[in-house]
């Protein structure tokens, strides 16, 4: 059989190390063989693509060297990621409130030990150096090219890999050939931004496609992307938006409003998604063209729960899940908005569905042990809290579930179990603030004012916002320290 036909083959299997193997031998024996190129060039592309769809977190870098980072530091209530939406109009608080759900890094409600769900990884861990800032990979998509029935077409000596080089030799490029090719020159600009990560010499080339070709979408689209890589979001918007005046395109609607979301302008990106369920799609012509499409419902219920507004995010992860009913993230927030609502035999048929699925991780079963707890199954919570040990992965997985066994411990009236589960969970997790807090409220019921006095400081310490330890610290002060006082204010009280 063909050796072209058999790398097409892997390639379409998924199978991108055997193609690259085989492609690479193919070019041995014919290092101008354009289409084998573009198969090999295709197989790297695909084993370094991610969804570059959604907001990846911020590095250092991002966040050192942002324009205009000092300004706009009381923005309005709900027009920033940056600040969580106060109880207050008029409040100016930047702690979370108090019916707030817990959230990431990343500025979005906590999909780990909350929804039991982790979303898709579409970017690196978040960088730690400037170094590892700058290097975050995106990714761009690219239509596939058939090698079926092909005549032997020759490249030119810079598309040529020397043994043991780059596959590409980036500085023998001649730009200006390929942005008159489309076909070749969109798989070398989707190349040079995801494989190589070369974002300048990617500009480059789609500057002079789009020049050639300036009714094609894909290379504004190619523009914005390499002007995101570069910081330099406000070209990227404008590029966009000129894409979506020349082919309304579902990639492209997410991009601008990633774009909108990097701005710190959730608002703005709210309506560029409400606008393109709008719009009218590609292949219909009608409008309403993705209005069915669940990456875009998705994206708007996850900037609804970025705002704190979860009774319009659990609308829309319900719209989504309607229109693909095997979407894990929506079974997984609306397991979860249920469970926060108080409805726990609800939030089981999702986890069960979840399950279903064939998930297993330590997030699940322990909010499955969450959900039985709020039910009043005290003997399916245990099951369930020991399956989410025995699947915990981290030392921080395996301390929030110790932490719902001590809370289990405590309604029941077993504080021996809840005093040994606090402990074994702060040998895991010393700066689990709650668990610090509940262990200093059991050795104040034991008599140990000393040994309680440093915990609740260190719980405030970690976690300013909780109220729990200053009201507690201040009782007991009050009870251990002035009982008289104490004492004839609640007399006064009572009169």
């Amino acid at each position: 059989m063909d050796g072209v036909l058999v790398a097409h083959s892997l390639l379409h299997r998924r199978r991108y190390d055997r193609c690259i193997e085989l492609c690479t031998a193919l070019l041995a024996a014919n290092p101008l063989d354009q289409a084998v190129w573009l198969l090999k060039a295709r197989a790297l592309f695909a084993k370094q693509y991610v969804d570059d769809t959604e907001l990846e977190p911020e590095g250092v870098a991002d966040l050192l060297l942002e324009p205009g980072a000092q300004l706009a530091q009381l923005p309005r209530p709900g027009t920033s990621l940056q600040r969580l939406r106060t109880a207050a109009a008029g409040s100016a608080a930047a702690g979370p409130p108090g019916s707030a759900r817990p959230s990431s890094a990343a500025r979005r409600p906590a999909s780990g030990s909350v929804l039991g769900f982790a979303r898709p990884a579409t970017a690196v861990r978040p960088a730690t150096s400037l170094d590892a800032a700058f290097q975050q990979q995106q990714a761009g998509a690219r239509p596939p090219l058939t090698s079926s029935g092909r005549s032997v077409r020759l490249g030119t000596a810079s598309l040529l890999s020397e043994p043991g080089g780059p596959f590409v030799n980036v500085q023998k490029l001649n730009l200006h050939k390929y942005s008159t090719r489309p076909a070749l020159g969109k798989m070398l600009a989707s190349y040079l931004l995801v494989v190589e990560d070369n974002a300048v010499k990617a500009l480059e080339l789609a500057t002079l496609a789009s020049q050639e070709q300036p009714n094609d979408w894909w290379w504004r689209l190619m523009l914005a992307k390499c002007h995101y890589r570069l910081a330099l979001y406000r070209d990227a918007e404008s590029q966009l938006r000129a894409s979506l005046q020349l082919q309304e395109m579902l990639e492209t609607a997410l991009w601008l409003g990633k774009v909108y979301e990097r701005l710190d302008q959730p608002r703005a990106a709210l309506d560029a998604y409400l606008r393109a369920l709008e719009a009218p799609s590609a292949s219909s012509g009608s409008g309403g063209g993705f209005a069915a499409e669940p990456a875009l419902i998705i994206a708007v219920a996850r900037l609804y729960d970025a705002l704190h507004e979860p009774a319009k995010a659990l609308t829309c992860y319900k719209r989504a899940l309607q229109q693909d009913n095997s979407s894990i993230e929506a079974l997984a927030c609306l397991a979860a908005g249920q469970l926060h609502a108080e409805q726990p035999e609800l939030a089981l048929r999702y986890y069960r569905r979840l399950l279903q699925a064939g998930l297993q991780s330590c997030e699940l079963w322990n909010n499955l042990g969450l959900c039985c707890f709020s039910a009043q199954h005290y003997d399916l919570t245990l099951a369930c809290f020991e399956r989410a040990l025995v699947a915990a992965a981290a030392d921080q997985q395996a301390a929030a579930v110790w932490y719902n066994i001590g809370q289990l411990g405590t309604h029941i009236g077993n504080l021996a179990l809840a005093y040994q589960a606090l402990k074994i969970c702060l040998s895991l997790d010393p700066l689990h603030a709650e668990a610090n807090n509940n262990l200093a409220v059991l050795e104040m019921r034991k008599g140990n004012v000393e040994l309680a006095r440093p915990l609740f400081r260190t719980a405030t310490k970690l976690s300013p916002h909780l109220a729990d330890p200053l009201f507690n610290e201040g009782q007991q002060i009050a009870i251990f320290f002035f009982p008289l006082q104490t004492l004839d204010a609640g007399k006064r009280c009572r009169a």
